[in-house]
């Protein structure tokens, strides 16, 4: 009787103790897990966090465009009303989300006559379609503070692919906040969005250029 009491005690206590190696085990599993878990959360709130915002400053920018007329010379024309933000966290913007939009409706060619024809349904149709928009997609570093930014760009309801040719012109400390400017370049063929415009000339050629080079120059402030 004693003897197989002692190999009972000797079994009881073998699986308790393998019981508690079990238990340990798993504890260890799961707390692995956990902290593997707290630092990816981390992680992300850490990139989350390095994220800076640039606003538009509207004062030190200008969006502006040129067009040929009658072939033979260009009309220049520029829009008063616009906004804009950049997003990165990389230093070197690769990884930047830019958004802008433009009110159509403020274009301005010094001339109102012209200005109320760009408004109509020929060209932008500013009363049924009042902003045209960009949202950039990727921002390539060239080298030289140069970018190539490649995003859609919006007008009349119509988006394209369309290719920004950018110059960044660095950052400087103000005394009351950080600046930074760009300079980005576009030409856009204006009859696939839809400003349908076109009258042929007898010489040949357009009255009014089919291509459209765009220039937007923007200061922007860090959001602070």
């Amino acid at each position: 009787m004693n003897f197989y009491s002692g190999i009972f005690k000797e079994n009881f206590a073998g699986n308790r103790k393998f019981s508690n190696l079990v238990f340990k085990h798993q504890l260890f599993k799961i707390m692995k897990k956990t902290i593997l878990s707290l630092v990816v959360l981390l992680s992300l709130t850490v990139g989350v966090n390095a994220q800076t915002t640039w606003n538009l400053d509207k004062v030190h920018s200008n969006v502006k465009f040129a067009v040929s007329h009658m072939v033979v010379s260009e009309v220049e024309g520029s829009f008063k009303m616009f906004d804009g933000n950049l997003v990165a966290s990389k230093a070197d913007l690769s990884d930047a989300k830019v958004n802008f939009s433009v009110d159509v409706a403020s274009v301005n060619t010094d001339n109102d006559r012209r200005d109320g024809h760009l408004k109509s349904d020929d060209f932008f149709n500013a009363e049924k379609f009042p902003k045209m928009t960009f949202v950039g997609k990727s921002m390539k570093p060239l080298g030289n503070n140069k970018y190539k930014l490649t995003g859609d760009l919006t007008i009349r309801d119509v988006t394209k692919t369309v290719d920004f040719d950018v110059t960044y012109g660095g950052q400087i400390n103000t005394g009351r906040g950080i600046k930074a400017g760009f300079k980005a370049k576009a030409t856009i063929d204006r009859l696939q969005f839809g400003l349908k415009y076109a009258p042929a000339l007898e010489a040949g050629g357009l009255a009014v250029g089919k291509d459209v080079d765009i220039t937007v120059l923007v200061e922007m402030d860090q959001a602070k």
